[in-house]
């Protein structure tokens, strides 16, 4: 897919494009290995909502969010987590899509040793976790998601009687929203609904 054609799925809001992540793909070159995640879980963040980071306005700390979309927006949360967005909409709109969790692929040997051992099914079933195995931190925030070394390759969107949408988890503000997607049964999902 060329970069205009990869630049034109991700152009609508965030609320749009993360149920058409699902069954996508994160691609990580990690010390001369290839680490592979097919996006099961997302959640979306706007501007116009109370618990997304761009809600406020613009600053250092968040300005990946409102740049072209297609950029990953890495942040540090709790003292200790990396969370991972895609970066949507059109520049100068905070939107992302947050990826919640993947199922592993490639690569469960380097991501078991980047989790402490932990088993297939704890690998990458939430956001920091997913983080830790594929090595993402802030080096890759504003990191351009078509290119190595962590690439989102896009897939046909699934039908949506395989997607469950439901509120978001693990927030404060705007908890009656349902902006969160995940492919349904799927064992790698975060917290089934």
């Amino acid at each position: 897919m060329d970069k205009n054609s990869w630049n034109k799925l991700l152009e609508p809001d965030s609320v749009t494009v993360a149920p058409t992540l699902l069954g996508c793909y994160l691609v990580r070159q990690l010390n001369g290995q290839r680490v592979v995640g097919k996006i099961v879980e997302t959640e979306a963040y706007h501007q116009r909502d109370a618990a997304s980071h761009s809600y406020r306005g613009q600053t250092p700390r968040n300005s990946v969010m409102f740049g072209p979309p297609g950029f990953a927006y890495v942040y540090f949360t709790y003292g200790m987590h990396y969370c991972m967005n895609v970066v949507t909409g059109q520049p100068g709109e905070g939107s992302a899509v947050l990826i919640r969790a993947l199922e592993p692929l490639e690569g469960l040997e380097l991501m078991q040793e980047n989790r402490g051992g932990k088993s297939e099914s704890e690998l990458t079933n939430g956001p920091a976790k997913l983080c830790q195995a594929l090595g993402v931190d802030k080096r890759l925030n504003g990191h351009d998601l078509s290119a190595p070394s962590l690439q989102l390759v896009l897939g046909s969107p699934l039908p949506t009687s395989r997607i469950v949408q439901t509120t978001r988890i693990g927030i404060r503000h705007d908890t009656d929203k349902p902006w969160r997607f995940y492919i349904k049964d799927n064992p790698f999902v975060s917290k089934l609904s």
